[in-house]
């Protein structure tokens, strides 16, 4: 968090300057959260996480020429640390499942109120997926109709009983200190659990896990 400082570094992204001057005044008014930059398009975010190496960009996805989609796998592709939470109206933009295979860290509404806004900033920077369940659901769902291209790993019959437990609960939004309660276990424990999830299916992250869940139907979309 805040690269030892204490404070979430933030960048937003978004072509609509009064959507970044809106979550400015929202982020800035956090005394956790400072935003030390902003970009109007996905080549600019790149370049603007380039030189600022901030904890976490809020990155929109319909922009002109490099969308939020390709600047994210930039980003994330440079394995800087930076993490990409992604921002949506929620219309279903064709572009945000795919921007969760890229690497993004979850995804926001546009409409969040200041505490969710703040909130999904935190816990993307400690390093925790944002995965609303509904609308995780809600959004796999949808686009598993569209028949969206499945991930590369086939490798599910290699976990144990307890690690397929975990990657359900994992996929239904649960943190690890609330799958450490539902288990009735430590939560370093759950931590051991899921590094060996991501291990054995060649996934990158919590979030990319989840799809792979939905996906392999270990998670019924909507249930």
């Amino acid at each position: 968090m805040g690269r030892g400082s204490g404070v979430i570094r933030v960048v937003l992204v978004d072509d609509q300057e009064l959507v970044r001057e809106g979550f400015s005044v929202l982020l800035g008014a956090m005394p956790d959260i400072e935003v030390v930059g902003e970009a109007d398009s996905g080549q600019e975010a790149v370049e603007k996480v380039a030189a600022l190496s901030p904890d976490v960009v809020l990155m929109d996805i319909r922009m002109p020429g490099m969308n939020g989609l390709e600047a994210t796998r930039e980003i994330v592709a440079r394995d800087t640390g930076t993490k990409v939470l992604v921002l949506t109206t929620f219309d279903l933009d064709e572009y945000v499942y795919q921007a969760l295979r890229a690497g993004a860290s979850g995804f926001l509404l546009k409409d969040a109120s200041v505490g969710q806004l703040a909130e999904g900033v935190r816990i993307v920077a400690a390093g925790e997926a944002l995965l609303a369940p509904t609308v995780t659901k809600r959004l796999i769902s949808e686009f598993s109709k569209l028949g969206a291209p499945r991930p590369t790993a086939e490798r599910i019959d290699d976990l144990t009983e307890r690690e397929t437990e975990v990657l359900v609960l994992v996929a239904q939004g649960l943190s690890n200190q609330e799958i450490a309660e539902r288990l009735v276990v430590a939560e370093s424990t759950v931590k051991t659990h899921v590094g060996r999830i991501l291990v054995k299916l060649g996934l990158r992250d919590r979030t990319q896990a989840a799809v792979f869940a939905y996906e392999r139907h270990l998670v019924k979309p909507g249930g």
